[in-house]
């Protein structure tokens, strides 16, 4: 999609801050920049902003999707659940349409399974307090932004005494996948676009190691079309000075040290594991497991179920995608085989996903 100054809220300052990081990219190399948020993705293809920078600045889209980074077998994992016998699996609604190895969500609901779509996990709370006959499964995804609220659903149901609901826990932690990304010798970033959610739960500290270790800058940015200008401003002034740092441009709703009320609900409830993320492969410490004192919501170990070998979709390029690989519409199954109609993976799905940005907001055949 094209640039359309006429849909931004402030015209001349977006104007300016184009004008400011044509300025400021250097013409001599390209330039990679990788946002790391599904929201970011969409705003950057909805406003057209990728077609107003430089013709030698990229902007590649990382994982920054929850749904669409969860792996094949986490998907096999959940549908096992909800042909336990006696079992309604609760979860946000992009997760039913991701396809597993064989079946998803939706397809077990259309045969007969108890699968429902809730909000917040306290709706499922409702949902297994109405319900006591039922073993209630919540479906845990998600970053940083929604592990807090997992963790206060849990906490709730332990004071509570709720002996029938209980999490599939496939939470993921942003920082640690980034130093996965920038040792990819397929990617190539210069800067990080960095997710505003989930900075307002774990704030900058996190990231400061990709500008000590690796000396590359990045923005923490918010979700208005000016705020991604400014976020991209910002980091291309980074580059043209040779600074490497990590900067808030989104001080509206991020404090340097993040929601410490938050964060002391995660480290009470989760501890950190090794995660196998879609495309990038298992990263040690990016995921969050439930400590001991409530194991006993833990739905994996309650009911044990049979989960199907893993097969990954022929042709899916999501991988590739998620790692900033390839653009979507670089995959040979994009807008042919595989659309939002008819998904093949989930980067496709997700209202967050790539490919489904892209297909919404880029020309293609």
């Amino acid at each position: 999609m094209a640039l359309d100054l006429s849909t931004f809220r402030d015209p001349k300052l977006a104007r300016e801050l184009i004008e400011l990081i044509d300025e400021l990219t250097p013409k001599d190399r390209p330039v990679s920049l990788m946002e790391v948020c599904g929201t970011h993705t969409v705003a950057i293809a909805r406003n057209g902003i990728r077609s107003a920078m430089p013709k030698n600045l990229r902007l590649i889209s990382g994982p920054g999707c929850p749904v669409c980074v969860t792996a094949n077998h986490d998907i096999d994992t959940v549908i096992g659940l909800s042909r336990v016998p006696g079992v309604t699996i609760t979860t946000f609604g992009d997760m039913t349409r991701v396809p597993g190895s064989t079946s998803s969500l939706f397809k077990e609901r259309a045969d007969g399974r108890d699968i429902r779509i809730v909000y917040s996990p306290l709706d499922a709370l409702q949902i297994a307090q109405e319900n006591p006959e039922r073993q209630v499964v919540f479906v845990g995804v998600g970053f940083e932004t929604t592990t807090p609220l997992i963790a206060a659903a849990l906490k709730h149901a332990k004071r509570m005494g709720l002996a029938n609901f209980s999490v599939y826990v496939a939470h993921k932690s942003v920082p640690n996948t980034l130093d996965v990304l920038v040792n990819d010798p397929e990617v190539q970033i210069d800067a990080f676009i960095l997710p505003g959610h989930v900075s307002t739960i774990i704030g900058a500290k996190p990231y400061e190691f990709i500008a000590e270790k690796y000396h590359i800058p990045g923005v923490i940015t918010g979700f208005e079309p000016v705020d991604v200008l400014q976020g991209i401003a910002m980091i291309m002034r980074q580059i043209h000075d040779g600074e490497a740092k990590i900067e808030i441009a989104y001080r509206r709703g991020v404090r340097p040290e993040g929601n410490q009320v938050a964060i002391a609900a995660i480290e009470e409830v989760f501890e950190p594991c090794d995660a196998t993320w879609r495309g990038l492969g298992v990263i040690p410490g990016s995921g969050y497991a439930l400590r001991d004192e409530y194991a006993e919501f833990d739905a994996l170990k309650r009911f044990s179920p049979t989960v199907e070998p893993t097969v990954e979709p022929a042709g899916c390029q999501c991988g590739d995608v998620l790692r900033g690989v390839i653009y979507p519409n670089q995959c040979k199954l994009f807008a042919r085989v595989c659309t939002p109609e008819h998904p093949v993976g989930p980067c496709m799905v997700s209202s967050e996903g790539s490919c489904a940005a892209y297909y919404r907001y880029t020309e293609h055949e």
